[in-house]
């Protein structure tokens, strides 16, 4: 077996245990630049653009380095796409749904409202046909993409006042990441903002924002939100499972060696589960933290959700109507998800419907 097929079959665990090194020492030196679209001090966030590079650098003996950059050092948070479109850097960290001005679709590569959980929408972009559908989307902005990591099921934001009927929705300014998810609030009366996180609590403060919604407690906590508006709603209906993606340019990509595009793609996979499996080792504690601080924690009624899912549906069907391909990627979204929803029924649902009614 040579030692590309080693590396996709065994991973970085198995590279790494043999103590085969790939075959790149005869190759030039690759040197490539990241850009995200978050900050540094988000840990989780922008913690896997800086795992990704680190484990490139190790499998390929320091031959393929990738430098990383936080959102606004080489241009603004939300030009990465356009960027990576001209070839300006050759690879991006960012949540797809912020660019759904350019087109609706690209949030299927994030986020969508009532949609797929973390391990849901991992398992549609890997073994479904979620990876094969939105690369052939983003191939028009010349970007391939890969998983950078899940945040899980989020938290429905923070409020300045008690949220008690879709009425006390009707004129609210929030900011919200981006997606369909604006589109869907609008109709139960609130006024859209997208800005970067780093501008959010500053307007929260000065009352030009009255919600904001962003990940959950432990990000959340770090950016202060809690200072400003106590309220913090669940779940986050719009966002089950928020996938983060690296995206990388075509051109870039197709000039990589055979092996180091398999150190790409195998680096890619260790930030991606070091992401998720950080935000729910941290979000309980952080979670405790924020409620000894007098956070209030508010779940959001029934007849929100309820008023939530009718006009996200609403949405879809709009977009739908105006975009077969977009029909198409929902489509087929809907029909993993109902068997994904099914399996959890037998399986996860009741093992974890009984573990929060019994005392550990």
């Amino acid at each position: 077996m040579d030692r590309r097929s080693l590396i996709k079959r065994a991973g970085i665990a198995g590279v790494l245990a043999s103590g085969i090194a790939p075959a790149v020492h005869a190759q030039a030196a690759v040197r490539w630049r990241l850009a995200s679209s978050f900050p540094k001090s988000l840990d989780t966030i922008f913690g896997s653009a800086e795992m990704l590079s680190k484990t490139v650098k190790e499998l390929s003996g320091g031959k393929f380095e990738i430098s990383v950059h936080a959102g606004g050092e080489l241009m603004p948070a939300f030009g990465v796409v356009d960027a990576l479109q001209n070839g300006t850097v050759e690879m991006a960290q960012t949540a797809p749904y912020y660019f759904t001005g350019k087109d609706s679709i690209f949030a299927f590569g994030c986020a969508v409202p009532f949609g797929l959980t973390a391990r849901q929408m991992d398992a549609w972009m890997e073994h479904g046909n979620g990876r094969k559908l939105m690369d052939a989307f983003y191939g028009k902005y010349n970007i391939k993409s890969f998983s950078a990591g899940n945040t899980g099921t989020q938290m429905g934001g923070w409020f300045r006042k008690e949220i008690k009927t879709v009425a006390d929705l009707k004129g609210l300014k929030m900011r919200m990441g981006g997606g369909l998810f604006g589109e869907a609030m609008a109709k139960l009366g609130v006024v859209a903002q997208n800005m970067p996180a780093g501008e959010v609590y500053q307007a929260l403060e000065k009352g030009t924002l009255d919600a904001t919604e962003f990940v959950g407690p432990y990000d959340d906590e770090k950016l202060g939100f809690n200072k400003v508006a106590p309220y913090y709603a669940y779940p986050g209906w719009w966002e089950g499972g928020a996938e983060l993606e690296f995206f990388v340019n075509t051109k870039a990509y197709g000039a990589l060696s055979a092996e180091n595009k398999a150190i790409l793609d195998a680096a890619t996979q260790v930030a991606a589960r070091d992401m998720t499996a950080k935000y729910d080792a941290f979000n309980p504690i952080a979670l405790k933290r924020l409620v000894a601080a007098k956070t209030k924690l508010m779940p959001f009624t029934k007849e929100i959700m309820d008023a939530g899912w009718k006009a996200s549906m609403e949405v879809f069907a709009e977009h739908e109507a105006k975009s077969p391909e977009f029909k198409k990627i929902h489509q087929d979204m809907r029909a993993f998800q109902r068997d994904q929803i099914l399996w959890t029924r037998f399986s996860e649902f009741r093992f974890d419907s009984y573990m929060t009614s019994v005392k550990l």
